[in-house]
């Protein structure tokens, strides 16, 4: 009598907890349009008070990525959410402005599609993805070459480790490690999202839509964060730029001036 009622009683606790999670779960959801919210069309203080960025980045808005989530799917649809590094995933588009916050987030889509399918479809989205006239975001390579949005100049060094202390050789370079300064940003705010919210790292055992929606709370919870607390410990990190980061992006135009002398003489 007393094991039957103690299960009864752990399985009524267990669907309760079950119950309270989904309520307060939809009650997150419910604050997407008031915390996640499309950039306007000024020019970020982030660009317009760097020098390294402005003039040259004055309409760009934000930075756009994907990063892979761990998914628990059913055995027969398994090879539609693998991907080629991290098993199955779900392939979660983000944008975000550079004040560190999410402005756009589509979570749902299988590990295996390609970043520009994923892209074509949140830009079809009747509430998708929406891009001011004359306004982009910077993307990597994957997304290919469309407008409302810059890539960097390919067959060109790119990441910030890849260029030594002298900086960049060319005009080309130049913009290349430009931009990767500034696109890193998503990549820092994917990093911090997973490292305060443990669970999107973890093996999910909630049906795939919970599995969405849990992607989104925690995108909305960061927002709320940034704007309550950015002083967070987590926080911190994001504002602390990469060692690679602080190289001599001015030695490129010194060089140039160098080189000009030698053709005036």
């Amino acid at each position: 009598m007393v094991l039957s009622l103690s299960h009864t009683t752990g399985i009524i606790l267990a669907s309760f907890f079950i119950f309270s999670s989904r309520v307060v779960l939809r009650a997150i959801l419910k604050l997407y349009k008031l915390v996640i919210r499309l950039p306007d069309e000024s020019t970020p203080s982030e660009i317009r008070n760097n020098p390294r960025f402005y003039p040259y980045f004055k309409d760009c808005i934000g930075a756009l990525d994907g990063t892979h989530v761990r998914e628990s799917v059913p055995l027969n649809i398994q090879g539609r959410f693998r991907s080629c590094k991290w098993g199955t995933t779900q392939n979660v588009l983000a944008a975000i402005t550079f004040d560190l916050k999410f402005s756009y987030v589509l979570a749902g889509w299988e590990g295996s599609p390609h970043d520009s399918s994923i892209l074509s479809d949140a830009l079809s989205r009747p509430r998708g993805l929406k891009i001011p006239e004359g306004k982009y975001y910077l993307a990597d390579a994957g997304y290919g070459i469309r407008n409302g949005y810059i890539t960097p100049y390919r067959g060109v060094q790119y990441h910030l480790k890849e260029f030594s202390a002298q900086g960049p050789k060319n005009e080309k370079e130049l913009f290349n490690l430009r931009h990767s300064s500034l696109r890193i940003t998503i990549e820092r705010v994917f990093g911090i999202l997973k490292k305060r919210f443990r669970v999107l790292d973890a093996e999910p055992f909630w049906n795939f839509q919970t599995q969405v929606d849990i992607v989104l709370a925690c995108c909305i919870i960061h927002n709320h964060i940034m704007g309550v607390d950015p002083s967070d410990l987590l926080n911190q990190e994001l504002y602390e730029e990469p060692e690679s980061d602080l190289i001599n992006i001015n030695s490129y135009g010194v060089r140039r001036k160098r080189r000009s002398k030698r053709m005036v003489c």
